[in-house]
């Protein structure tokens, strides 16, 4: 029941943050004319108005144009959205010291390529989370993350990050350090996904899907709770 409520919790801050996302997109946030870090701001501004918010537990990321091609570890130099791009938000608002973590692909304009890409994300995001369903008794962190990486190639991508998600809890959760696999969806990750924390508490994790296409200079990412 504990680990129910857990998980409760979880979603519901994890649908605050797709509320914001609506409300953003019903006010045309996603357009050009800004920069990346306008765009960051706006959302900033956005999550407190509706929610009283500041407390972020990771980075925000607003990635536009070849910026999309950059995992979540790079820093690349903010960009002006252009009237035919695409981009990303990455975002990780806490609500009552519960974390949230949503990521989702615009594309501006009517690039047939960029929405393909933009639709694919989300369809490998599903196909893996299929998978995980129907395996995780049995399923490693490497299992999964190469499991989602022939995903993607069977869709025409690259993949792009070197994990696919991490561990999601009560703010703040256990440091995630780069070191430590056991906490990632990572190829090196050898540790059955269903395992429990020490104490016995269920583990619950973030399944994330970057998709690139290098060629193109053109990325596009989708991340939500892994259940």
């Amino acid at each position: 029941m504990v680990g129910m409520d857990i998980l409760q919790q979880l979603l519901e801050a994890e649908n605050k943050a797709w509320q914001l996302l609506a409300v953003a997109e019903e006010r045309k946030f996603f357009t050009p004319n800004q920069t990346e870090k306008d765009l960051s701001n706006r959302l900033y501004d956005l999550a407190f108005e509706l929610y009283g918010i500041k407390k972020y537990w990771h980075k925000r990321i607003v990635r536009s144009g070849k910026n999309t091609l950059f995992p979540y570890a790079e820093n690349p130099p903010d960009l002006a959205i252009q009237p035919d791009d695409i981009l990303f938000i990455d975002f990780g608002p806490v609500f009552e010291k519960w974390e949230a973590d949503i990521g989702k692909t615009y594309v501006i304009g009517g690039d047939a390529r960029k929405e393909k890409l933009r639709r694919d994300v989300e369809l490998v995001w599903d196909e893996g989370r299929d998978f995980y369903l129907a395996n995780k008794e049995h399923l490693t962190g490497a299992d999964f993350y190469n499991h989602t990486k022939k995903i993607a190639a069977e869709y025409g991508w690259q993949f792009g990050n070197i994990h696919a998600g991490h561990l999601i809890g009560q703010f703040p959760h256990e440091v995630i350090a780069g070191e430590k696999v056991i906490n990632y969806i990572h190829k090196d990750n050898d540790t059955l996904m269903c395992q429990t924390y020490p104490d016995g508490a269920e583990r619950y994790w973030i399944y994330e899907v970057h998709l690139i296409d290098p060629a193109n200079e053109i990325g596009a990412f989708y991340e939500k709770v892994l259940c």
